[in-house]
């Protein structure tokens, strides 16, 4: 099964753990990390998530995400089919760089899109071409 994890998703672990949903979610995102490293997950990577990593101003969660990469089945860069298809999705009222997040994904055939952001995750219903969910939902639905 092939996942992409937006950068939110990989920077989880670096936030405040004292809330019960971050903690949740972070403990989420370790069993699915787990799972790729283990081989019973394929993780994609994107130049989407390079650019974004690049300019993370932490340098110690740059280097730690960074490391990812090499768990990752393949890397998406940019094309047309790309750029066109995040200009629809950004009609759903994403931002630009999480359209692009989600086009990736999709050009990928990735089955889920996991994510921590609340107004991705409030998108799923309406972009039908792949599973949008929380890592908590994922363990869930795929993994429990």
């Amino acid at each position: 099964m092939k996942i992409y994890l937006d950068l939110c998703c990989f920077n989880r672990p670096f936030d405040d753990q004292t809330k019960a949903r971050i903690k949740l979610e972070t403990e989420a995102k370790l069993v699915i990390q787990e799972k790729v490293r283990s081989g019973n997950l394929e993780l994609v990577w994107s130049y989407i998530l390079e650019f974004e990593n690049i300019n993370n101003p932490y340098e110690e969660k740059k280097i730690q995400i960074e490391g990812w990469k090499r768990y990752c089945t393949s890397d998406v860069t940019e094309n047309t089919a790309i750029i066109e298809l995040a200009k629809k999705i950004s009609g759903y009222g994403l931002k630009k760089l999480d359209s692009l997040h989600i086009a990736c994904a999709i050009e990928s055939n990735c089955e889920y899109f996991i994510s921590t952001d609340d107004k991705i995750l409030a998108r799923n219903p309406v972009i039908k071409e792949i599973e949008i969910i929380d890592p908590f939902g994922f363990i869930k639905e795929q993994l429990s």
